[in-house]
């Protein structure tokens, strides 16, 4: 059986290191990053989450803040969930 929680650190992590590497290309490519190949292919990657992010935030919050936003749920959503079922004591023999 699959063991979800691992599953979806996983994930998290994931979604959460393409954002990171969408800023640093981003910031290394000098206002050339729509040009840039693996700024479109790191953005084709992470627009699931920015897409959800930018349907739960409101409108005030600018477009090109959005990834930023995303990176930070993700963040709490790793720190506050996963990293907290470790608190939680299993049942002997589980």
């Amino acid at each position: 059986m699959i063991d979800w929680v691992p599953l979806g650190k996983g994930l998290v992590e994931f979604a959460a290191f393409l954002l990171l590497a969408q800023g640093g290309v981003y910031v290394l490519s000098f206002g050339g990053h729509e040009r840039n190949a693996v700024y479109r292919a790191v953005r084709f990657l992470t627009s699931p989450v920015t897409r959800l992010v930018r349907r739960i935030t409101p409108s005030r919050v600018a477009d090109k803040h959005v990834p930023l936003v995303a990176f930070f749920l993700l963040f709490w959503l790793w720190v506050l969930v996963f990293d907290g079922i470790r608190l939680v004591p299993r049942p002997p023999g589980a």
